[in-house]
C-alpha cells in the first residue's frame, strides 16, 4: 500500500477518533442523499458476502484497493479470515457518516454469532462518475457482549 493511503487513512481515522472523543466538529455532516448511497453501497456489500459473490463484493472497492488486494478471491478470502464479522455479521447498525477531508467515513455497528460488539469504520470514495465505492474499512471489537 502506498504512503500516501496510509497516511490519510491514519489522518482519517484521527479525525474520527478525536471528532468521538471530544464531540469536536472535525467532520462535516454528509447530505441525507449522500448518506443513502454510501449505506447503500456498504449494505451491497454485505450482501454480496452474505451470497459468496466475491467478484460482486471486490468490485464496489475501489480501483486502488482492488490493486492492493489483487482478486476477488483474494479479497474474500481475506474477509473470512480477518473480518468474519463483516463476513457474517448477526447484526448491523448504521452510525450517521462523516465527511472528512473529502472522503465519507461510515460507522457501522455489527455484533458476531458469538455476540461480541464490533464497529466497522468504512471509508467510501466517491469515483468521477458519481458512484461512492469502498476504499477500506477498519474494524475494532467494542467492549460488551450482546445477547
Amino acid at each position: 500500500m502506498n504512503t500516501v493511503l496510509i497516511r490519510r487513512r491514519a489522518l482519517i481515522a484521527l479525525g474520527v477518533g478525536l471528532s468521538l472523543a471530544t464531540g469536536a466538529a472535525f467532520a462535516e455532516e454528509v447530505p441525507a442523499a449522500l448518506a443513502v448511497k454510501a449505506r447503500a453501497v456498504v449494505q451491497a456489500q454485505l450482501d454480496a458476502f452474505a451470497a459468496d459473490d466475491a467478484r460482486r463484493a471486490f468490485l464496489l472497492a475501489t480501483p486502488g484497493a482492488r490493486r492492493h488486494l489483487g482478486s476477488p478471491d483474494n479479497f474474500i478470502n481475506m474477509v473470512r479470515k480477518r473480518y468474519a464479522v463483516v463476513y457474517r455479521p448477526a447484526s448491523v447498525a448504521f452510525l450517521k457518516p462523516q465527511l472528512i477531508d473529502g472522503v465519507v467515513v461510515l460507522g457501522v455497528q455489527m455484533t458476531d454469532t458469538q455476540g461480541a460488539a464490533w464497529l466497522a469504520t468504512y471509508t467510501l470514495e466517491r469515483q468521477p462518475d458519481g458512484l461512492f465505492l469502498i476504499e477500506g474499512c477498519e474494524l475494532a471489537e467494542n467492549e460488551g457482549r450482546y445477547t
